[in-house]
């Protein structure tokens, strides 16, 4: 696997400095001649592999953008023709490396956009700042991406900007749905070794270092390999300390066999709070019944009182129109997905001109109101984040279907909520 971020010469620093990868014969450069009356945009998504549920809702939102933009879109006074690349990082961080940087170095795209978990935000954003090409992603936790990227606060990036929610809000909203509940305040952690195992699971930032501040206290295994096939080890931690409650940051293949592991070995908690494995109806359904009352953070729903200045359609519109055309459940990513691109359609109408410094220039300037809430780079978190708005819930299985209800929102109270949290069995 390649952990190498690619850049044999800089698209930019070519361009600027008259180097050597510009001496070569036009011929032997196919992407660098192209029409001037077309800005493309590269985006790099799971389609395929173990996460590949986070870019289930992309084939219809691309539609929808494309019919959007099938008239152009005015540049600076210039009219350009919108073309839209997609490349699927196969779930593999090496894979989303490899074809951002195609897309850079021979598509030669004029704005790159990525999504979907830290495996494939992260290393399109490594790209794209060391090309020297504007970038924006979303759904990866800001500490998930800026840290794991090793950003620094005092310095930031300069070519990639994300907007997400933060541990800090996922933090906030699992404690306040465990308040509402008796339990005995043991947390059992389940914390992979990859870039959001390692966030949640900080010591300082992370839960471990969090919850006993709110009079929890957590038990931590250590870090283990992400499609693991045991998690014996950590069930018998669990066990032995008495855990009520278990959370943690998980693939959907890792929580299925940790959780029917659990149900074998007579693990039975109170509340099961887990991030990213519990955000679809599909995970949820794979687990029958043990999927009833299981927990999770809410980033987007129907429920959402915000509104696309794409397309003009609420939360629930949106939803709605998913479902209707492709007969499956509305899921999380989707409102993620299209404010990407509502967000990088106003940037691109905002610009001076399609040119790199032109288009940055317009993403740090950005002040929009999207589908998934506002969205503004002001400095805070960091530099290169905007945070979003994120809320707790829980889910009801009843037959074939699967119910996602909101049960906390006192760290957004602007989203309604539904019921109250339920424990386990």
């Amino acid at each position: 696997m390649k952990n190498i971020i690619n850049k044999p010469v800089s698209r930019r620093r070519a361009i600027a400095t008259g180097g050597a990868a510009l001496s070569l014969p036009a011929i032997l450069k196919p992407g660098i001649a192209r029409a001037a009356d077309t800005i493309k945009i590269g985006f790099v998504s799971p389609q395929t592999g173990p996460i590949a549920a986070f870019g289930e809702p992309t084939d219809y939102v691309l539609a929808q953008v494309r019919d959007a933009v099938a008239g152009g879109i005015n540049i600076g006074g210039t009219l350009y023709n919108v073309e839209i690349l997609l490349r699927d990082s196969q779930s593999s961080g090496s894979r989303a490396a490899d074809v951002a940087a195609d897309l850079i170095n021979s598509d030669n795209v004029d704005l790159l956009l990525a999504t979907a978990t830290p495996d494939t935000t992260n290393p399109v954003a490594d790209q794209a700042e060391a090309n020297q090409v504007p970038c924006i992603t979303n759904d990866a936790p800001w500490q998930s991406y800026f840290f794991g990227r090793k950003g620094d606060p005092a310095v930031g990036f300069n070519w990639t900007y994300h907007f997400f929610w933060g541990l800090e809000d996922v933090e906030a909203a699992y404690i306040a749905l465990w308040d509402s509940v008796p339990t005995n305040k043991i947390v059992g952690g389940l914390f992979p070794n990859d870039a959001d195992g390692n966030a949640w699971g900080n010591a300082g930032f992370g839960f471990p270092g969090v919850l006993p501040k709110h009079g929890y206290k957590i038990v931590d295994p250590g870090r283990f390999q992400p499609f693991s096939s045991d998690f014996t080890a950590q069930i018998n931690a669990f066990k032995a300390a008495n855990v009520e409650i278990v959370t943690g940051v998980v693939v959907p293949p890792d929580f299925a066999t940790f959780w029917t592991q659990a149900g074998q070995q007579g693990f039975n908690p109170k509340v099961v709070t887990i991030g990213k494995a519990l955000l679809f109806p599909s995970a949820v359904a794979a687990l029958g019944p043990r999927g009833n009352d299981l927990s999770t953070e809410v980033w987007w729903s129907p429920h959402h009182p915000f509104k696309s200045g794409l397309t003009g359609q609420s939360c629930a519109e949106l939803c709605a129109a998913y479902s209707a055309t492709t007969g499956k459940e509305w899921t999380q990513p989707l409102g993620y997905v299209h404010s990407l691109f509502e967000v990088a359609i106003n940037v691109l109408k905002r610009a001076k001109s399609k040119s790199s410094t032109d288009i940055l220039a317009a993403i740090t300037s950005t002040d929009y109101k999207s589908i998934v809430g506002p969205i503004k780079w002001s400095g805070q978190p960091v530099k290169n984040v905007c945070k979003t708005p994120l809320v707790g819930g829980q889910w009801t299985v009843n037959g074939n279907a699967q119910t996602l209800t909101i049960t906390e929102d006192s760290t957004a109270p602007e989203i309604p909520v539904g019921g109250k949290l339920a424990l386990l069995g």
